[in-house]
């Protein structure tokens, strides 16, 4: 325990060689830098019992560490790889996917759906087809025998 407190500085996020970074056990409050998924050397992540806020961070080297160890005692957290939902979640995901994305998906839908019906409509007559002139076939080659 180092006894930190403030903010974690956002220059730690230019530190692109970083390879492990351990500020457990102290006083740091507020935000995780957004600027923390640049440290793309980062492989040990420790940010456990301070009093950090908001949203985790999202992107490269951060989505690699599914620990939620490393959170451990900040209940203000939240977002990813927490199970703690972060406020507006809900709002900002019907922003992040456009309307026409959401059309497109539904057409692509549409003809699954459409070609799967047809292929059963054209496969089911295709076996009564075969079924029915099979039966004919057969009528008409008893006809043709009786006749000898």
């Amino acid at each position: 325990m180092n006894r930190l407190t403030g903010k974690i500085p956002s220059s730690i996020g230019k530190l692109r060689w970083l390879e492990t970074l351990d500020l457990s056990h102290n006083h740091l409050s507020g935000d995780i830098p957004q600027n923390f998924s640049s440290l793309t050397s980062l492989s040990h992540l420790n940010l456990s019992y301070n009093n950090l806020i908001g949203r985790i961070p999202s992107g490269n080297q951060l989505e690699t560490f599914n620990d939620t160890s490393i959170y451990e005692g900040n209940p203000l957290l939240c977002g990813a790889p927490l199970s703690i939902v972060c406020p507006g979640d809900d709002a900002r995901s019907r922003q992040t996917f456009p309307l026409e994305d959401h059309g497109k998906d539904d057409n692509e839908m549409l003809w699954f759906y459409v070609s799967m019906a047809l292929g059963f409509i054209i496969g089911f007559w295709a076996v009564c087809g075969t079924l029915v002139l099979k039966k004919s076939w057969s009528s008409n080659s008893k006809d043709d025998n009786d006749s000898d």
